[in-house]
């Protein structure tokens, strides 16, 4: 059956008016636009799309973290008021109380989808999938955040004021950088990566000011060469005519594959976004506290990925898990594959989108100090007090619940190793009894398709990308924290590698495998000390590019004889191999710097099938039919490693059969290729 509409136009302004008149930070109102209801699953589930208002006052403590916040219009009550995009799918009757608030990636809701195994935002029963989430009676809710985000059908973002300093524009300096696979004219403004993801960008205030400067250089941290001002410019072809333009810059003979080019530029008109931090926060106490709330829940996890796994780190970090009255707005946190990063979510010119790639957004303050929960010194600065993400919330009573899960990705790409070590990367250092790591070896950044195949365009891959997916450990990890937070009961140990155990190492010390075609990236990404000027403490990134003044080095995971990580939690198919897992993947020669990191991209290898095809090609790995005798050996010897992770908790039991179905798709694929 369809989602049946209940079409509210003229009750689209079904409006809820809600405490107005009390100084605390608060949703004055809810529009409801759509509304709808689908009756073919057990039990019914509603969905409404709405968008909520907030107001908050700047003379609050609560509120003086919120960058230029004391700048922004105010209302006749001398508050600042502001509004987010909002996507509500709940159970009908059977609600457990809890919510699981998904803190979308650049507008885009998908979290349902890759617990519930069905569409991201489900128009009919068909698109549900499992409904598992809604079955176990959790709402859930997507609630906009980003101020950037594209404006399009289905993405939700925030709507925050401009600052202005006593009714004058503010003005100051962006960069943007950007490496590309192809020769390009002209180059966009903005985040890009695949598309322009980064949505609205901040246009040039000033084109002739001589402060908007673009250089090139081919490697990271390499050496800037400016670009003579003649050469560029400014503009966009347009009917194939270049025109002046404040969005784009063109480049007279073409930006060149596989280079870093990097703008600085003159902007105006902030926009204040980390209101994304108070909105986030004033929901869930709404949730929780307001009757009238659209889906009131006693308890709200938020989950992020990525970009918005780092929103949550920093959002606990700047003491936001405290509303205006001091309670606790969300009770756990499931921040994941955000690795040791956090963001440009709170300060002056803030681009949220931007995280720090091997090829763009380099020198972002993403992964900065401090990197674990727990308070810990700087190395770098000699005599500062130690620091940790949960310090305020600690001090304030209200440290949620936090699951910090990670793939292979975040150790290469992320500095995920940080979370875990002292930050000059020579000792362990174990998480506080609120939090814990989960490590998913083999897996990449972002869960790759089965059959495997090699990334595209932008993200063109030399090696196939790893297919494992991160589907059963979500649904694990929804309900141990739902356990945890509700009942008190402990949710399973962490698991990461260590210096202890032999399992966390320097690149330089990996034992990796001489699998023909596969050597392990030169380089990986540390976590940086960088000076962005005398009031970056303020939120006002001045200097532009920063000043970088050291690293916090950065390990990974030690490998067994099949090039496989140690120390994390292992899906069967890597204590049953039938391939190599990698957590990189290097970029397609046609797309230039082919020694260099693909983003987000790790890498599958089968292993030989048979000791004819091993020496034939060099392959010092063990064959697959030296293991296994044949499928059905196979798929015994992954379900005793299931068998493991389940007694764990690391997966559910619910979810054994739908495993082995895959384990045998996977040995059908792999041994049927061709040599």
């Amino acid at each position: 059956m369809k989602w049946t509409r209940v079409s509210l136009m003229g009750m689209v302004a079904v409006v809820l008016a809600l405490c107005a008149t009390t100084a605390e930070a608060r949703v004055t109102r809810v529009e409801v636009t759509e509304r709808s209801v689908v009756t073919a699953t057990t039990p019914a589930v509603e969905r409404v799309w709405a968008k909520v208002y907030f107001a908050v006052n700047p003379e609050l403590a609560a509120n003086h973290g919120i960058v230029d916040l004391d700048k922004a219009p105010r209302d006749k009550q001398g508050e600042v008021e502001f509004s987010a995009d909002l996507l509500v799918i709940r159970p009908l009757t059977g609600g457990n109380g809890s919510m699981l608030l998904e803190i979308p990636n650049r507008g885009g809701t998908g979290l349902l989808g890759l617990v519930d195994g069905g569409a991201g935002v489900p128009k009919t029963a068909a698109q549900m999938g499992d409904a598992w989430l809604l079955r176990q009676g959790f709402s859930f809710a997507s609630l906009g955040w980003q101020w950037d985000v594209e404006r399009a059908p289905g993405r939700l973002a925030l709507d925050a004021p401009v600052a202005m300093d006593h009714g004058r524009h503010i003005s100051g300096l962006l960069r943007d950088d950007y490496t590309p696979w192809r020769v390009e004219d002209e180059i966009p403004l903005g985040h890009v990566i695949v598309g322009r993801i980064g949505g609205t960008e901040y246009a040039a205030a000033a084109p002739e000011d001589r402060r908007n400067v673009l250089t090139v250089r081919d490697s990271y941290h390499g050496k800037r060469t400016v670009i003579p001002r003649a050469r560029w410019s400014f503009a966009h072809t347009v009917n194939g005519k270049l025109v002046a333009s404040d969005r784009f810059v063109h480049l007279n003979g073409g930006f060149q594959p596989g280079r870093i080019y990097e703008l600085v530029y003159v902007v105006d008109d902030p926009v204040v976004a980390g209101l994304g931090f108070a909105a986030v926060r004033d929901f869930a106490a709404w949730t929780k506290h307001d009757a009238g709330a659209l889906a009131p829940a006693r308890r709200v996890y938020a989950a992020g990925i990525s970009q918005c796994g780092r929103f949550l780190r920093d959002f606990v970090y700047e003491g936001f898990n405290a509303d205006e009255q001091g309670r606790m707005a969300l009770d756990g946190v499931m921040a994941h594959v955000a690795g040791a990063g956090r963001g440009s979510f709170n300060v002056r010119f803030a681009q949220p989108s931007r995280d720090a790639e091997p090829s763009s957004s380099i020198d972002w303050p993403t992964d900065i100090f401090p990197f674990t929960d727990r308070p810990e010194r700087d190395p770098l600065t000699p005599g500062a007090a130690a620091k940790g993400l949960l310090d305020r919330a600690r001090v304030q009573g209200v440290a949620p619940k936090i699951f910090f899960s990670n793939t292979s990705h975040e150790y290469w790409g992320r500095a995920e190793s940080l979370t875990h070590t002292t930050a000059d990367g020579r000792r362990d250092f174990a998480p506080g009894p609120e939090v814990r790591i989960y490590f998913y070896a083999g897996l990449q950044h972002f869960s790759g398709p089965f059959p495997p195949r090699r990334g595209v365009g932008p993200l063109a891959s030399q090696q196939w990308m790893s297919p494992l997916p991160i589907h059963w450990f979500w649904r694990a990890m929804v309900e141990n924290m739902d356990a945890w937070v509700r009942e008190g009961k402990e949710p399973p140990a962490s698991r990461y590698p260590t210096f202890a155990s032999g399992t966390l190492v320097r690149r330089a010390d990996l034992h990796f495998p001489a699998i023909p075609g596969l050597t392990p990236p030169t380089t990986m990404a540390e976590g940086w000390k960088l000076d962005f000027g005398p009031r970056a403490a303020e939120g006002i990134l001045d200097r532009q590019p920063p000043r970088l003044e050291g690293e916090y080095p950065a390990r990974v995971p030690q490998v067994d004889a099949d090039g496989n990580e140690l120390g994390g939690v292992r899906l069967p198919e890597l204590d049953a191999p039938l391939a190599t897992y990698t957590g990189w993947n290097l970029r397609a020669a046609t797309v230039g710097a082919p020694t260099e990191r693909q983003p987000f991209l790790g890498s599958f290898v089968p292993l030989p099938r048979t000791a004819a095809e091993a020496a034939t090609k060099h392959d010092p790995r063990r064959p697959i039919l030296s293991r296994y005798a044949d499928r059905d050996a196979y798929v015994a010897a992954y379900t005793q490693a299931l068998d493991g992770l389940i007694a764990g908790r690391y997966v559910l039991a619910t979810d054994r059969a739908s495993m082995e179905k895959q384990a045998g798709a996977e040995w059908d694929w792999v041994m049927a290729q061709a040599e």
